[in-house]
Order: structure tokens, then C-alpha cells, then sequence
């Protein structure tokens, strides 16, 4: 019997933040959100997650209700008010909206207090040291720009055109990938790539096993900083290229 893969990501933050992220990237005004577009995406990112057979934690489908309800409100029929009654309409948006903006300036205050504190850690006092053979510069670090919403996208957008519609894993199969093993192999396929590897060459295989240890060795490559994953503008293909030393 063939068991499911299933691992948890931790690089995952939570549904608001999956949400923040589809509101930037598709330049949503979060004060007017249209909920049938931002129900779609979301639920892509869903259903991806599941192809997978990642370990959804319950608030991001809780979440997909949340919206799905919101979005079902959104299409009844209002009904026209008496113009004596001061009822007030409440827009089935508001507890969303105020969430994501409450969330979001917790998101930037985060980000600014990070920012001070690398800035902090690249303050150093000692006395005077003369070093004669340790004379060694290092190249400014290249930063990625992509997420890893970006890539669980790119994921979704590969099934589509590589037509993987059946199931992953066609054969029973007991046989598991370390993810050492494969970020050994991954790192490899990058540096021989002087221009960058496309994010679709690191799965050739039409293997659920493979696709997800793939995935997960890719993002622990990422936070070791051995490579970064590059998109020049949203939507367009990703690139994987090895850090600069």
C-alpha cells in the first residue's frame, strides 16, 4: 500500500498571510477586495497544497470557508431599504478587511524591527588586530525577491502545463528521497547553470515523492543561502541561481 508523502512546512505563516501576499501581488485594494477573484486564487493555492499532500494546518481551510461564505453573500440580491429605516448594511468584507489591515501593520512593524536588528549585529567593537594573510573581501550577498507563495504558484502553474492531471505516483512505491540527497543533487543542477536554472527543471519526474522533497530541499537551500530564486516581474517564470560567496 502506498502511503502519502505528507510533510508540514513551517515556511508557511498562516491564511492572512497567504491573503497579504495575493492582495500585493494582484495590487487588490484592500479597502474594496473582489472576493470572487481572491477566493479563486486562494483556492488554487489550496488545491496545489493538497496535490501535494502538504499537511494543511485547519486555519488556512477554515479560512477557504471564510471566504467562500463571504463570496456567496457578495452574489445575493440586495435588498432595497425603506428610505425611512437608518438599518445600516454591514459589507459582509469588514471583519476580513479589518483583519488583513490589522495584520499587515503587525507584518511591517515585524519587517522594520528585523531590519534594525541585522543592522544591529553588523556592529562590532574590539581593540586594534593586525591581520596580515586573513585579508579576505567578500562579494555583497545576492537577495531573492521571490516567496514562497511565488514558488507554490510556480508548482501549480507546472502541473498545468506539464499536464499532470492524474494522480502523481502512477507505480506503488515504497522508495523515499533523503532531502540531504536531493539538495546535494539540486545544488549540483544550479551550479552548472551559470545563467540560472528554470524552477520547472528541477522536477522532471511526474513523482509525488520527488515533486515534494524537491520542493522542500529547494527551501532549505534557500535558508542556508546556498541559492536564491529570482522572478523579473510577477507572473513571468522563476530562475534558480547559487548564492554568490
Amino acid at each position: 500500500m502506498n502511503q502519502a508523502y505528507q510533510v508540514r512546512l513551517d515556511a508557511f505563516e498562516g491564511p492572512l498571510d497567504l491573503l497579504l501576499h495575493l492582495i500585493n501581488k494582484y495590487e487588490i485594494d484592500i479597502y474594496d477586495i473582489p472576493m470572487a477573484e481572491l477566493t479563486k486564487q486562494y483556492m488554487d493555492y489550496i488545491h496545489t497544497m493538497q496535490r501535494l499532500e502538504l499537511n494543511i494546518a485547519s486555519e488556512y481551510l477554515v479560512m477557504a470557508s471564510t471566504l467562500v461564505a463571504i463570496k456567496s453573500q457578495m452574489l445575493l440580491p440586495k435588498q432595497e431599504m425603506e428610505e425611512e429605516s437608518e438599518e445600516y448594511m454591514e459589507d459582509p468584507r469588514e471583519e476580513l478587511m479589518e483583519r488583513l489591515i490589522e495584520y499587515r501593520k503587525y507584518k511591517e512593524a515585524a519587517s522594520r524591527l528585523k531590519e534594525k536588528e541585522e543592522g544591529a549585529n553588523q556592529i562590532f567593537t574590539r581593540a586594534p588586530s593586525i591581520f596580515k594573510e586573513l585579508k579576505q573581501e567578500k562579494k555583497p550577498v545576492t537577495p531573492g525577491n521571490v516567496s514562497v507563495y511565488d514558488m507554490l504558484n510556480a508548482l501549480g502553474k507546472m502541473f498545468e502545463r506539464k499536464k499532470w492531471n492524474t494522480p502523481l505516483d502512477t507505480k506503488v512505491s515504497r522508495s523515499e528521497i533523503p532531502i540531504e540527497e536531493r539538495m546535494t543533487d539540486v545544488l549540483k543542477m544550479v551550479k552548472k547553470s551559470k545563467n540560472g536554472i528554470a524552477f520547472d527543471q528541477l522536477f522532471p519526474y511526474p513523482s509525488r515523492t520527488h515533486v515534494v522533497v524537491t520542493f522542500m530541499a529547494l527551501l532549505e537551500l534557500m535558508k542556508a543561502r546556498e541559492v536564491y530564486c529570482k522572478q523579473e516581474k510577477h507572473f513571468e517564470a522563476l530562475y534558480v541561481y547559487c548564492m554568490e560567496a
